[in-house]
């Protein structure tokens, strides 16, 4: 049950109602449909009772909806608004008439549909966009087949863009069917009311499970169509390989208008969407739900080619295909647009649909390239049920630009914050499990960059994940970075999760401190293993893939002090960090004409926090210096010309300020976070 203090008995009804239909994907999708309810409040001016209602915001999701996320207003007031409502053509301005109405302060902004549920006459209403519903809804007879389905309980509303005219009607209808429990709204979803809360959720309930019911006894079995011979969904492991190795590419194509964070799905009903001879035809229609297609764009971009084809054919015809989609889509804006249409938003595709091999899905962030994967996953059961029953007729195109090119939507994205300076970047930062490393990770993410987190320690990477929120925030990766495989199998982890990866923190070492005498082969072996060649084949890989996208990005070496200054007995970590100091200078040198910048950070005496000097490290340097190692980061300190210490946050504000974009005209470039050692001045 809902536990939120001074909330409306009535308001809480309804946030437990939203959260247990939110919960379900088969009764709407993410930050789609909208849910109210209505009952009485004393008005704090006369202390006279008044009838409210409270109603989902704009841009809420049911599943995890707050009091906050509601939207409060007087019923007297909003359907007063039926008197000066101006018709059709300037129903757009009643949104704004929607403010006036409100009780009190706070609150969600009302959103379009809030004529739909104060106008019908109900004290509980859901509006709701069930993979079922829209089924029925975008049937080619979809007005008969609910008759069908429901008899007089249900009643067909023919598509109306959502706003107050849709509102009127579904009033209308409601009023004339005294027998009714909801409707199905042509191209769009359901609507359901009742009297109490539980009524409410009832209703829409039948209507979703009768209409998933009557398309499983009525439907053919195979709506899409015969497989088509190779067009089969891969072996797992190979269709992984393959979407690991396309990704980039296609995240790369994906923002030649802005970049795009990516996100990869292999999910049974896509790929065997992609396996029938229908999909072609199918796809190209595109979709239909508004909530569907302001996310996916209005169709999707298909490779025409099987699953076994090469891979270099694969990402030949993939760049075709995507400049044809660009030529497309602009044709696609101009024969609509008219001359007060917002400016075109981009020609890219949201959704690449790759036979045998899954889909990707693009957006400002993981979570809209998620979302914008899982509304194409609807769309596609969407269209498996109306070609079951019937045949799929989405609304028509000038209507979905109508909502796409919505003055209303675009007002939405103008609310929008503005995106913080690492939106849309991929990190992958290794030794990331701990120490500075994991410093870089928080600090990244705090940025809005999606992270990859890669260590030795597979369950101290996965925490540091968990940290920094979850799968739409940062993934982890067990990585061993003297270890080819590994180091690919890394990359190839990013490139599934979101798209690719453009920048890359060299961060994973160990430290050795002994005299030359008593440093052993070994010890030389493995500490340049480690940081010199692991950082070597990090950046390679790094390389290849920034490569594949194409729009340049960042490499970035935590070197040390020490690969300037002759510190005593420290042969083997000192001469790693110099040959990792003079890695950047040669890769920025080879890198800069693919716009791939490569920079380094020297840091000092990170005591605090370090993973190097807590598996031993601090000790043996606490052994050269002659003090206690708990105060090892003091005498460091001391040393220094601002007599500060050094901490894993200031080297990870380092990495920010190298490519947070303020120093985009940089490379090449190592700066010092060792406050101060006069002995370690770059020359």
């Amino acid at each position: 049950m809902t536990d939120q203090p001074h909330v409306h008995p009535v308001a809480a009804q309804l946030l437990d109602r939203s959260h247990r239909l939110g919960a379900d994907p088969r009764n709407t999708n993410y930050a789609g449909g909208n849910t109210s309810a209505k009952g009485s409040a004393p008005d704090p001016v006369t202390g006279d009772d008044v009838e409210l209602m409270w109603v989902k915001g704009s841009g809420g999701d049911l599943g995890t909806l707050t009091a906050g996320g509601l939207a409060a207003l007087r019923v007297d007031r909003l359907r007063a608004l039926t008197g000066v409502y101006p018709g059709v053509a300037r129903e757009d301005e009643m949104v704004a008439a929607f403010d006036y109405c409100l009780h009190g302060k706070g609150g969600a902004a009302p959103s379009i549909d809030t004529a739909m549920h104060g106008l019908v006459d109900a004290p509980h209403v859901d509006h709701l966009h069930p993979d079922s519903g829209i089924a029925l809804a975008c049937a080619a007879d979809g007005e008969k087949l609910t008759a069908e389905c429901f008899g007089d309980t249900v009643v067909w509303v023919p598509w109306r863009r959502p706003g107050f005219q849709l509102g009127l009607d579904i009033a209308a209808v409601k009023e004339a069917n005294p027998r009714a429990i909801g409707c199905v709204l042509g191209g769009h979803g359901i609507t359901a009311w009742g009297a109490t809360s539980q009524e409410c959720e009832h209703n829409s309930l039948h209507i979703i499970r009768t209409a998933e019911a009557f398309l499983t006894e009525r439907g053919r079995p195979e709506p899409f169509g015969p497989v088509l011979p190779g067009y089969e969904p891969l072996p797992e492991d190979e269709r992984r390989a393959r979407a690991a190795a396309l990704a980039p590419l296609i995240r790369g194509l994906a923002s030649t208008d802005r970049r795009q964070v990516g996100h990869y799905t292999d999910a049974g009903p896509v790929l065997d969407f992609l396996s029938r001879a229908g999909h072609p035809r199918l796809a190209a229609l595109g979709t239909s739900c508004p909530d569907h297609f302001l996310r996916t764009k209005v169709r999707p971009l298909v490779l025409d080619l099987p699953a076994g084809a090469p891979l270099e054919r694969m990402k030949e015809r993939l760049a075709e295909l995507h400049a044809d989609y660009r030529e497309e889509y602009r044709a696609y804006y101009e024969r609509h647009a008219a001359p007060d249409s917002p400016a075109m938003r981009g020609a890219d595709p949201a959704i690449v649909l790759v036979p045998g091999v899954g889909m990707f899905s693009f957006g400002k962030d993981k979570q809209t390239a998620r979302v914008a994967g899982e509304f194409y996953l609807n769309a596609v059961q969407v269209m498996r049920g109306a070609e079951a029953v019937s045949s799929y007729a989405p609304i028509e195109e000038a209507e979905k630009f109508r909502i796409e090119y919505w003055e209303l939507e675009e007002a939405k994205l103008r609310r929008m914050p503005a995106p913080k300076a690492l939106a849309t970047r991929v990190a992958l930062v290794t030794g990331a499990g701990s120490g500075i490393g994991r410093a870089i990770a928080h600090r990244l993410v705090a940025e809005g960059a999606c992270v990859v987190v890669a260590d030795l320690d597979g369950d101290s990477a996965r925490t540091v994940a968990e940290e920094l929120g979850g799968a739409d925030q940062a993934v982890a990766v067990t990585a061993d970075v003297t270890d080819e495989e590994q180091i690919r199998a890394a990359f190839d982890a990013a490139a599934l999760a979101f798209g690719g990866v453009d920048l890359v923190v060299n961060n994973a070492g160990i430290s050795i401190s002994k005299p030359l005498l008593e440093t052993t082969a070994g010890d030389w072996d493995l500490q340049h293993a480690i940081m010199a060649r692991g950082s070597f084949l990090v950046s390679r890989e790094a390389a290849r893939v920034m490569t594949d996208q194409g729009f340049g990005g960042d490499i970035v070496y935590i070197a040390s002090k020490n690969a300037v200054f002759a510190g005593p007995n420290n042969i083997a970590y000192s001469a790693a960090k110099a040959d990792q100091a003079h890695q950047v200078r040669l890769l920025a040198a080879e890198l800069g004409a693919l716009s791939i910048r490569v920079n380094g950070v020297n840091p000092d005496g990170v005591v605090r926090g370090s993973g190097i000097f807590a598996g031993g490290w601090g000790a043996e340097r606490a052994a050269v210096y002659g003090v206690a190692e708990e105060k090892l980061g003091e005498f460091y300190a001391q040393r220094t010309l601002l007599k500060r210490e050094v901490l894993p946050e200031h080297v990870a504000n380092a990495v920010f300020a190298l490519t947070g974009g303020d120093l985009s005209h940089t490379t090449g470039l190592h700066i010092p976070v060792d406050a101060g050692v006069a002995g370690a001045f770059l020359r």
